[in-house]
Formats: structure tokens, C-alpha cells, sequence
């Protein structure tokens, strides 16, 4: 349906296409995958036409329709979220709009003497309503809202009364109902929960068309991607299989790669060792002559690219007391709406819980309660005995001075501390070279998420409270996250939508109900197998 034929492509100074070649089929669910910065908006770009490659071809089938969703919403103010979406939803779309024309205009007493024509041109255009399936929309409209997690009372609302992150949403809705022959989504995961997360799986594995996309989401691309094309010093490389066998497969080339590297650096000393040794002999000259020959004609075998990921032992825990923390008889309201009514819940040493619940359930105010940051309305919170508090939330990144660059906030949050270690503590947070200079004001989503963390862990509490610590983050710095946390011996209390996050680091569950809270001794893997369902309310 597309095919990229040897693109080349350069932006600035940079080269971002080599001869670069791949095809998306009828069909296919492909990941997209590769380092920040490789080029993967840029192919997107390429591929919806909005930019042109400087060399070769980019090809698509006569008809074929794209939906392209990015993380640039646009501006959306003045109507309601389901109008909003129904526009997005192509050719239908302009259809429904001439039709609601044509019927203001029958309406319109001054334009009886058009009624011939304008009732001629209704007949013609209700029957290609009809033939879109255009009575349908607006139902398919809420269906598709609803399993995005709105409410019906912000369906009905205005757009531009919404967050970015809702507005996100917004944008995803109107590529869904649109359903063209290919989408190409770019980290649609982001901003949304688990619940919604595992919905948008679901309608993406149903999906007939082509799809292309990328995802921090490691679980949510294994799930649906059949096919993974990497972008990798400008060259493009198609995997069969899932994310998994993709990993496999990539580490068993640099495997194979690095053997062979290896082998034909050892020739190459071996002969060059030679020369060396007998080229000052005349008796030798012809085999020198000969071995110098051979040298040049030799394809010289590259080592494999590897991704930079730098480790960082991080500093152990304190220990604390065996009472972490304790609620007890908690009352919570906002305005009308009761949060919590006498809840009770205790968090021991070495515990690391993870609260699940639906949008409004309550999770990032149990959170908040805990941290202090909320008050209870009746009841009582209790902090334990040396328990050193670290919390996690979205608000953190706002409180980043904009003025200093990523290294100078280290520097100034930990003055004791050596250059060599900020710096590697930098890294492994994603900022390597260039990057520790930027200024915090035009950082990213994810690269305020990931110094705030860096400076959490660097001497990390013995409780870490975490609201989303996983947003925006890719998948290289999250499995660098988890390794972290893994080994770390204090105490967790969090909300995370990453399933893969929620099973490797959780051993206990709160789930928060209408009906009430349950608890789960296993954490996430335990409440999966025992409820038959990865979120509340869905069926796994």
C-alpha cells in the first residue's frame, strides 16, 4: 500500500535516510522503532506527504486513504468533544456537513424558488450518507469516546475546555472513526490509562487496514505488531514477528555481527604484522606485495551500532521502620463527591503496592493523602518512625527551574556530589553528550519526567510514592527503571498504566471498587490470574 523505494533524507546537517527501503502490505501492523532523534516523525512525515524525501521514491496505492495521528493536536475550542470528532472522520464527515446545509437551506423560506434544485441535490447526497454508513457515525462516534475513557457529560462538552492530555484523546477519537486504509499512529499510548489502554489494543487487533506506529508501551506494541521496521544510522530494517522476536532477533545479529567484526580484526592484525615484519626484506617482496593487495580488497565487516544505555549503581535505601504508613477511618469529599468514607489501609516495610482503579476511583488522591499533600476530612494518616518520603507526581516537573541547564540542576541539588557521577547519572537518565546543556524551560514531557526521577533516585528515600512515574518515558530508560527499582529495598506505593512496569515491580494490589477495596497479595501478575482482567472492569 506505501512503499519507501532508497529515501534519502537529510534535515540541517543531519542525515536522517541512506537508500533506505521498506513496504507497509494490506493488512500488516508494523511497529516502528528506533533512538530518539533517528527520523521516526520525519518517515511518518514522508509517508502522509507532508514533507518530500531529497532522494528516491515514496509510493502510495491509487485511493488509499491515511488517517496520521501525532502528538501535534492543534488548536480545538468551540464545539462539543463528539462534534469534534466527527469531523475527523473523512469523507462522511464532508458529507454530513452538505447534508445539515442542504437542510437549513430547505428550511429557509427566502430560498423557495431553489427547491427544485436544492431538494434534487438532498436525494443525492442523503444517498451517499446512507452509502457511508453516515447514521451511524455519531453513535460509532460515542462508542469509540467511551472506550477512550470519557464521561458522557465531557462527550457533550466543549473541546477546548479539556487538557492537552484529553485533547490527545481527541485527536486519536477522530483517526478511529475515520478507519482509513492505513493509520500510522504515533505513540498513541501516551496520556492514556490502562483501561483505556487495553481497549485501544483490542480496536487496533480488529482493525482491518495497515497500520504503522510507535509506542514506549512495550506490552501494548508486543501485543499487536506482527512486523517491526527499525530506523538505525539512516538505513531501514524490517523484523517478522513481534516486539519480542524483534529484541531476539536484533541482539542475535549484533551477536553474530560483533563474532564476525572480531574474526576479521584478527586477520587483519595478523597480516598487517606480517607486512611490518618483512616489508624492509627484498626476498619477501612479492608476498608483501601480494598480502597489501588483498588488504585493500578486503570489505571491512563494521561493528554493530549499539544503543548507548549507561548503568548506574544507585546508592541503597535507609531502612526504616516496619510501619510505614497508616491510615485509619479516612474521610475524603471533593465538593458532592465522596472520594473515600472510612477507609483503613496499612503500608509495611518492603511492600511495593500498586492502586488500581477506573478514571475518578480515587488512586492519585489516596497518593496525595499519604504524601500530605491532601488533607483527610475526618481520620488520620500516619507517616512511620525514619521513613524518609520521596514523591513522585506530574506537578514535580513544573517545579524545574527553567533557567538552569539539566546539569546545572544536578549540580545544584547535589553539590557534595562529583562531575563524573552527575554526569553518569545524566545518562542514564537518556541525557548523554550535548544533552546535560539543555535548558530545563525547552525540555520535553518525558525529559522533565526522567531528571526529576534522576534526582529522586540519586539518594533515594526509603518510601517512594509514584503517580505515572512511567509517562513519557521510552522503552530503553523504563527497562532501565526497572532494573533500578528492582534491587531497591525500601518501599513503593504507585499508579502506573505500564503492565510490564506493574508486574515486575509490584507484590501487592489495592484495587478501589465501588463496592469498596480489595487486596492482592501478589501484586498485578496474582490480581491478573485471580480476576481473569489486566484492568478493573475488562475482561483480559
Amino acid at each position: 500500500m506505501i512503499r519507501l523505494e532508497k529515501i534519502g533524507k537529510q534535515n540541517g546537517r543531519q542525515i536522517v535516510f541512506i537508500e533506505a527501503s521498506a513496504a507497509l502490505q494490506k493488512g500488516e501492523k508494523a511497529g516502528l522503532v528506533g533512538p530518539n532523534g533517528a527520523g521516526k516523525t520525519t518517515l511518518f512525515r514522508m509517508m502522509t506527504g507532508e514533507e518530500e524525501p531529497d532522494e528516491g521514491l515514496v509510493a502510495t496505492d491509487r485511493g488509499v486513504t491515511i488517517g496520521y495521528f501525532s502528538q501535534d493536536v492543534g488548536e480545538m475550542a468551540g464545539r462539543s468533544v463528539v462534534a469534534e470528532v466527527m469531523d475527523g472522520a473523512g469523507p462522511v464527515s464532508v458529507v454530513g456537513a452538505e447534508l445539515k446545509e442542504l437542510e437549513t437551506a430547505l428550511a429557509d423560506p427566502e430560498r423557495l424558488s431553489e427547491m427544485e434544485a436544492l431538494i434534487e441535490r438532498y436525494g443525492e447526497v442523503q444517498a451517499r450518507f446512507e452509502e457511508l454508513d453516515g447514521y451511524a457515525l455519531e453513535g460509532r462516534a460515542y462508542e469509540v469516546l467511551s472506550g477512550l475513557s470519557f464521561s458522557q457529560e465531557m462527550m457533550d462538552g466543549d473541546v477546548g475546555r479539556l487538557s492537552g492530555g484529553w485533547k490527545m484523546r481527541v485527536a486519536l477519537a477522530r483517526i478511529l472513526l475515520m478507519n482509513p486504509d492505513v493509520m500510522l499512529l504515533d505513540e498513541p499510548s501516551n496520556h492514556l490509562d490502562l483501561e483505556s489502554l487495553i481497549w485501544l489494543e483490542a480496536f487496533l487487533k480488529n482493525y482491518d487496514g495497515a497500520l504503522l506506529m510507535t509506542s514506549h508501551d512495550r506490552e501494548f506494541m508486543n501485543r499487536i505488531v506482527t512486523k517491526v521496521v527499525e530506523i538505525d544510522g539512516g538505513a531501514l530494517t524490517t523484523y517478522s514477528g513481534d516486539y519480542a522476536f524483534y529484541e531476539q532477533q536484533r541482539a542475535l545479529n549484533e551477536s553474530q555481527q560483533q563474532a564476525q567484526f572480531e574474526r576479521q580484526q584478527a586477520m587483519l592484525a595478523k597480516e598487517i604484522k606480517f607486512i611490518e615484519r618483512f616489508k624492509a626484506r627484498a626476498s619477501h617482496a612479492a608476498q608483501v606485495q601480494s598480502r597489501v593487495k588483498k588488504l585493500d580488497k578486503i570489505e571491512r565487516v563494521e561493528p554493530p551500532k549499539r544503543r548507548q544505555s549507561v548503568a548506574f549503581d544507585f546508592q541503597p535505601a535507609p531502612r526504616s521502620g516496619d510501619d510505614v504508613a497508616m491510615l485509619r477511618n479516612v474521610h475524603k469529599r471533593y465538593g458532592s463527591r465522596s472520594i473515600y468514607e472510612g477507609l483503613d489501609f496499612s503500608v509495611r516495610r518492603k511492600e511495593r503496592w500498586c492502586v488500581m482503579g477506573i478514571n475518578g476511583a480515587g488512586k492519585s488522591t489516596l497518593l496525595k493523602l499519604v504524601t500530605g499533600t491532601a488533607k483527610p476530612d475526618a481520620g488520620t494518616v500516619t507517616v512511620g518512625g525514619s521513613v524518609k518520603l520521596g514523591y513522585f507526581a506530574q506537578h514535580a516537573m513544573d517545579l524545574l527551574d527553567g533557567d538552569l541547564t539539566v546539569f546545572q540542576d544536578l549540580e545544584a541539588t547535589f553539590p557534595q556530589a562529583g562531575q563524573g557521577s552527575l554526569r553518569a547519572l545524566a545518562g542514564a537518565f537518556g541525557f548523554s553528550g550535548d544533552d546535560v546543556e539543555k535548558r530545563c524551560r525547552v525540555l520535553s514531557g518525558g525529559e522533565k519526567a526522567r531528571l526529576v526521577m534522576a534526582k529522586m533516585l540519586y539518594d533515594p528515600p526509603n518510601f517512594l510514592v509514584l503517580d505515572e512515574p512511567t509517562n513519557h518515558l521510552d522503552i530503553a530508560t523504563k527497562e532501565m527503571l526497572i532494573g533500578a527499582l528492582s534491587s531497591y529495598e525500601g518501599t513503593m506505593l504507585f499508579v502506573s498504566h505500564d503492565r510490564r512496569f506493574l508486574a515486575a515491580l509490584s507484590n501487592r494490589l489495592l484495587e478501589l471498587t465501588p463496592e469498596g477495596i480489595h487486596l492482592y497479595g501478589g501484586g498485578y501478575t496474582e490480581y491478573v490470574a485471580r480476576t481473569g482482567q489486566e484492568a478493573p472492569g475488562l475482561r483480559s
